[in-house]
This record gives C-alpha cells, structure tokens and sequence, in this order.
C-alpha cells in the first residue's frame, strides 16, 4: 500500500465552490490542513476534466496534498495527478493499477460488507465509505448506512486489509464528525462543510482540528 492521509478529504469541483474558482479554493483548503483532494466533476468533458485536474496541481505544489480524480484514471494519467478514487461501476482497481503503476493512489468506495471483504483482491490505498448520513452534494438514491452500517463495514474492511485508512463520506460536517471518527473512521470526506463556507482556509483550519483532537481521543 502507498501511504496517503485520508484526515480531512476535500471533494471539489465547479458546482461545490460557490463560483469560486476551483484551484483557488482547493489551495485556501491546503493551507487550513486538508490533507487530501479529490477532483470531482461529472458534468467536464475530458479536455475539461484535464484543464481543471493541471490548475489543481498548480494551486497545490508544496503542500504536500495529495490530488487524486474522481473515476477517471485516464485524466489521472494525461495530469500526472497522486491517484484516482474509484467507484464500485469504475474501472477495476486492478486494472487502474496496471495502468498507473506502482505508486500512484488508488481509492475505492465502499458500501457494503461485500464490499469490504473483495478489498482482499483489489490493490487499493484507502476505502471511503458511505454514504454515511444524508447529503445534497451529490446524487445518492441509497439510504445512508448510518454509524452503526459505517462501523461494521470498517471493522470488515480493517480484518480484510489490516493498515489501510478507512474513510467516512457524506453529510460529514463539525457537527457530526466526532461521532463518525469514535465509530472508526480514520477521516472524513466533505465537500459543503468544506468548499461552501466563506472561508475555507478557516473552515478547514476547524475540520482539521475537530479531527485531530477525536483520533487522539479514540487513541489512533
């Protein structure tokens, strides 16, 4: 496995920013303490996708943030990005290796036990899983897992694959992030308690800190 800091996981693209630009609000969530990003657009063509994936690389270098996209391992390639995070209907994660090499990331999502246990097979870095709560960032039409779905699916996936992160996405915000580190999470993936503040340095800045202080409570 390639070490990745999964903490606070920043999801962005066009849509999430308030007409931000993307590059600008993805370095303002570096400088808070997000220790990853993910390009997220579903609406880009790849030329698109490619433009918007080198601006991001730009916005990070010397931030030590991983920048990983969203599906698509061929925009991972043309950009020279970290990594790709994959969906359950995306390509492989055994072919995305063999297409990306050794070392560059790979993510998966998670939302089933069955899930956890095929990560035995799939040369991946990190899971995230969920939805955990409700969440109008994105499409979902499956009911949330909830606390309790997240902790049993990151207790299998920790048995199947000891070491690797395991991640909490959807409706994640200062409110509720205690609860779903102290259910397992080794991180959280946000987007609007994130990229829709007025200040997203500062609400990283909070996230990050709110994060820390329950890992060090859990004893992680």
């Amino acid at each position: 496995m390639n070490p990745v800091d999964i903490r606070l996981y920043g999801i962005l693209g066009p849509q999430d920013t308030r007409e931000r630009a993307i590059a600008a609000c993805a370095r303002a969530a570096a400088e808070g303490g997000t220790t990853i990003i993910q390009l997220r657009d579903k609406h880009a063509d790849a030329r698109l996708l490619v433009e918007q994936a080198r601006a991001l690389k730009a916005a990070l270098a010397g931030t030590g943030v991983s920048l990983v996209v969203n599906d698509r391992v061929d925009i991972a390639l043309a950009a020279d990005l970290d990594g790709v995070h994959l969906g359950q209907s995306d390509m492989d994660p055994v072919d995305a290796r063999r297409l990306l090499g050794p070392s560059k990331i790979i993510g998966i999502t998670l939302k089933t036990e069955a899930h956890a246990r095929a990560l035995t097979d799939q040369p991946v870095d990190y899971a995230c899983i969920g939805g955990v709560f409700a969440t109008t960032s994105k499409d979902n039409p499956e009911t949330p897992v909830g606390l309790s779905g997240f902790a049993q699916v990151a207790a299998i996936a920790r048995e199947t694959r000891p070491g690797m992160p395991v991640g909490a996405i959807a409706g994640i915000n200062l409110a509720n992030l205690r609860s779903v580190i102290g259910a397992g999470a080794d991180g959280v993936a946000v987007i609007s308690a994130l990229f829709a503040q007025e200040d997203v340095a500062g609400a990283a800045h909070g996230l990050r800190q709110a994060i820390d202080a329950a890992l060090a409570e859990r004893g992680a």
